[in-house]
């Protein structure tokens, strides 16, 4: 479902735990970090969407979190050529997304990456709320500048998170990694992960996720 710019509809998800640290996940089989996001199916509003993907991202349901904001209006991304399929190119353009900011109310067991057979992540983090944009893929990092700015104003005065640092030491700087045991070797994996293991296959387009 495109609109007549080329910009699917799609939803993207800050998460917050009580410390004001957000999700951080690494997407399957890949070193790229990102929030949960995807798209807006026909006949779904953005709230409705948001809570499918959370759940089939993170395996969370509605009463596990409480909406904080969202953002005013759609954030948009491009999406490079060389992500699209050959026969969606000049048709599809890239992402218009809607972002909310939610408030984990329950406790971590209840995160699940495996909600689904088709899952995005295959590791999970707490992460301070100015991520690092510098392992997220390059062309959303713009979208996610402007959501984390947009959203920033909605958390507590004393955390000291409202502000962004400067961008040389945060936007840019990157996660520290560190050896998981029980990852793969050669996985690396910045302090505080959780690797979650993947016990069977799991075949992804080979251009889609990346633009999801």
């Amino acid at each position: 479902m495109l609109d007549r710019e080329g910009f699917r509809p799609n939803v993207g998800i800050i998460l917050l735990n009580q410390k004001n640290q957000v999700f951080w996940g690494k997407r399957i089989r890949s070193h790229s970090w990102q929030f949960p996001q995807g798209g807006i199916d026909r006949g779904e509003t953005p709230e409705q969407a948001m809570y499918r993907e959370l759940h089939e991202e993170v395996g969370l349901l509605p009463e596990h979190v409480n909406i904080v904001a969202r953002t005013r209006d759609w954030l948009r991304y491009e999406v490079p050529d060389r992500f699209i399929r050959r026969d969606a190119r000049g048709h599809y353009k890239g992402q218009k997304q809607i972002w909310y900011l939610l408030r984990l109310t329950a406790q971590d067991w209840h995160l699940n990456l495996r909600a689904t057979n088709h899952p995005e992540f295959d590791a999970w983090r707490w992460n301070d709320y100015w991520v690092p944009l510098d392992v997220v893929v390059e062309f959303k990092r713009g979208v996610y500048e402007m959501a984390l700015t947009e959203l920033a104003r909605y958390l507590p005065r004393s955390q000291g998170h409202r502000h962004r640092p400067p961008r040389n030491e945060a936007f840019q700087r990157a996660v520290p990694p560190l050896q998981i045991t029980g990852a793969p070797v050669g996985l690396e994996l910045p302090p505080g992960a959780s690797f979650d293991p993947d016990p069977q296959p799991v075949h992804l387009p080979q251009q889609s996720n990346l633009a999801k």
